[in-house]
C-alpha cells in the first residue's frame, strides 16, 4: 500500500476486520448462510456470508448505483425510472439469494423510501416482482446498524468518539462514549436530511467557472451546517470535547483512494486507513473547483460519482467543522455488516 513520506502520512488502524480467523482449538459449529441487503437513496448493496469463528466470510456480494432518490427532493415521490432501476437491481439480488441458499436475510430501505409518499407502494411492488420484503427502517435504526458494522475500526483511545455515515438522502451522526471493559456505548445520535443526492439536487454544483463552483460548494456547506445546529447544541450541553472520528460512506472511501493516489479502488488499502483531516479538507476543496468532466477523469471517481462527490465533500467538511478531529478513520463497511452481525448474534443468542 503506498504511503507518503511526510509528517501527514496515512496511518493504519488495527486490522480488526469483519472476518477474524477461527480460534485455535475451538470447534466451529456449522451455521447457516446469511444475507444483508441495503437499498439506499443512491445504491443497492448486498452481502451474503457464512459465519466463521467470531466473524464471517463473504461468499457473494453485489453493488449497483440505482439513484432511487433521483428527483425526490422536488417531487416528494420516487420516479418510475428510479423505481425501475432499483427493481432491476433487486431482481439480481433475489437470484443471488436463491442460488446461495440463504437461510436468514434482512433487507432494509432507508431515506428515499422513508421520505417518499409512494415509498410503501414501492415496497409492495418489490415484493410482488422479486419476492424481497424490504423493511423501511428509521434513521435511528440506520445509525445503530452502521455503528455495529464499522465500530471495530474506531481508532484506539479514550474519551468520546463520533461515527458518521454520509448516505444518498441523509447523513447519520452517532456520539459514542466509553464503556469500561466493553464496546463504546451510544450516547446520542442525529440524522440530517442531506445526503449526496438530496444536497446535489437542492444546491446544484454545475458550470465551468472555478469561482462559481467554489461558491456553490460553500452554499452546500452552509445548508449542512444549519442542519447540524441542533446536534451542535447537544454537544455543547454535554460539554463534549471532540476526539476520535470514524466515517463510513462512499465519500470517505473515495477521498481516501485519491489521497493514496490509487489507480483503482482497493478495499484492502482503504478499509481501516487513518488519514489527516486537513488532507481530506484539501481534497474536497480541490474537487469543488473542478467541473463534472474533470472529476470524471480522476481514478476512483469516474462518471458514476463525478456529479455527487462534491456534495459528499461539503457534508464531510461540515462534520469536520462540528467535530474538529486531527485524524479520520475510514471504513468500507457499515449497514450491511451491521445487519450480518446482528443476524448471526440473534441466531446464537449473543449480543452484537
Amino acid at each position: 500500500m503506498p504511503e507518503r513520506a511526510t509528517d501527514a502520512a496515512p496511518r493504519r488502524g488495527p486490522r480488526r476486520d469483519a472476518v477474524p480467523p477461527p480460534r485455535a482449538g475451538r470447534a466451529q459449529p456449522q451455521r447457516g448462510t446469511y444475507a444483508a441487503l441495503d437499498l439506499g437513496t443512491n445504491n443497492c448493496r448486498l452481502l451474503i456470508a457464512r459465519a466463521q469463528g467470531d466473524g464471517f466470510v463473504v461468499i457473494d456480494a453485489f453493488s449497483r448505483i440505482v439513484r432511487l432518490g433521483e428527483g425526490l427532493a422536488a417531487s416528494g415521490r420516487l420516479s418510475e425510472a428510479a423505481m425501475d432501476r432499483a427493481v432491476a437491481a433487486l431482481a439480481i439480488c433475489a437470484d443471488k439469494l436463491k442460488r446461495r441458499n440463504v437461510t436468514l436475510v434482512r433487507s432494509v430501505a432507508t431515506e428515499a423510501c422513508r421520505r417518499a409518499t409512494n415509498g410503501r407502494d414501492f415496497v409492495a411492488r418489490v415484493r410482488a416482482e422479486t419476492g424481497i420484503q424490504l423493511e423501511i427502517i428509521t434513521a435511528e435504526q440506520e445509525a445503530r446498524l452502521a455503528v455495529t458494522g464499522c465500530q471495530a475500526l474506531l481508532e484506539p483511545g479514550t474519551g468520546p468518539a463520533l461515527v458518521f455515515d454520509i448516505g444518498g438522502g441523509s447523513t447519520e451522526l452517532v456520539l459514542l462514549g466509553d464503556e469500561a471493559g466493553g464496546p463504546p456505548s451510544i450516547e446520542d445520535w442525529f440524522s440530517a436530511p442531506w445526503g449526496v443526492v438530496s444536497l446535489s439536487e437542492s444546491e446544484p454544483h454545475i458550470g465551468d467557472d472555478a469561482g462559481e463552483l467554489l461558491a456553490a460548494y460553500e452554499r452546500m456547506r452552509d445548508h449542512v451546517a444549519r442542519a447540524f445546529e441542533s446536534f451542535r447544541a447537544v454537544l455543547a450541553r454535554r460539554a463534549v470535547r471532540p476526539g476520535r472520528l470514524l466515517g463510513t460512506s462512499g465519500t470517505v472511501t473515495t477521498l481516501a483512494s485519491l489521497y493514496l493516489d490509487l489507480p483503482n479502488y482497493d478495499r484492502s488499502a482503504v478499509d481501516g486507513l487513518i488519514v489527516p483531516t486537513d488532507a481530506m479538507r484539501g481534497l474536497g476543496q480541490t474537487l469543488a473547483r473542478m467541473n463534472v468532466a474533470e472529476r470524471a477523469l480522476l481514478p476512483c471517481i469516474g462518471n458514476e460519482r463525478a456529479d455527487l462527490v462534491v456534495a459528499g465533500c461539503a457534508i464531510l467538511e461540515a462534520i469536520l467543522d462540528l467535530w474538529p478531529a486531527e485524524r479520520l478513520s475510514v471504513a468500507d463497511r457499515g449497514i450491511r455488516e451491521g445487519i450480518l452481525r446482528r443476524l448471526m448474534a440473534h441466531e446464537t443468542g449473543e449480543r452484537a
